[in-house]
């Protein structure tokens, strides 16, 4: 249907970009705004972002959780949905934890959203612009999203990356 992908760094303003954009397809198509989320409540401080977040979404926007199998998720949509995906950077650290092929899972997630029935928003961090980590677990982590990031900026119909607020449109 549609692809779009929106990087930039921490607190950038990418999640009310991308949810401003499917609150505003959703409702030309009739549909519902649908967030899928890869985030998951580990932690005290996680479980009262999440709860902050979906409070400010409000009521209108269903929730579709997927840590790992971010490709099911988005086989599901319907036509008239319009998803997003927030975050691929979350969703690739846990895929790490899990000791999971991040190339296999991102050729299915790629594959899911090629033939997505409704429209997909990706957020993801823009982390390799930075220092280069002391770690080599952080450094493969900055390696793995470039990559990834890489693959789906080349796959998607819209490419915009998020400065201070502001959206610079990159592709097309």
């Amino acid at each position: 249907m549609g692809l779009r992908l929106i990087i930039g760094g921490a607190r950038s303003g990418k999640s009310a970009r991308a949810q401003a954009l499917a609150e505003a397809q959703a409702q030309r198509r009739g549909g519902t705004p649908v967030m899928i989320a890869t985030a998951e409540a580990l932690d005290e401080e996680m479980r009262e972002r999440i709860a902050r977040h979906r409070a400010e979404r409000g009521p209108a926007w269903r929730t579709l959780e997927a840590p790992l199998d971010l490709a099911a998720a988005i086989a599901g949509l319907a036509p008239e949905d319009c998803a997003v995906v927030d975050c691929l950077t979350l969703w690739l650290s846990n895929l790490m934890f899990a000791e999971r092929s991040l190339a296999q899972e991102t050729d299915l997630m790629l594959e899911a959203a090629d033939h997505a029935l409704g429209e997909v928003i990706f957020v993801t961090n823009e982390v390799g612009m930075s220092i280069v980590p002391e770690n080599a677990l952080a450094r493969r982590f900055r390696d793995e999203a470039g990559r990834m990031n890489r693959r789906v900026a080349e796959r998607a119909d819209e490419v915009e990356v998020m400065f201070a607020g502001v959206p610079l449109r990159l592709k097309p």
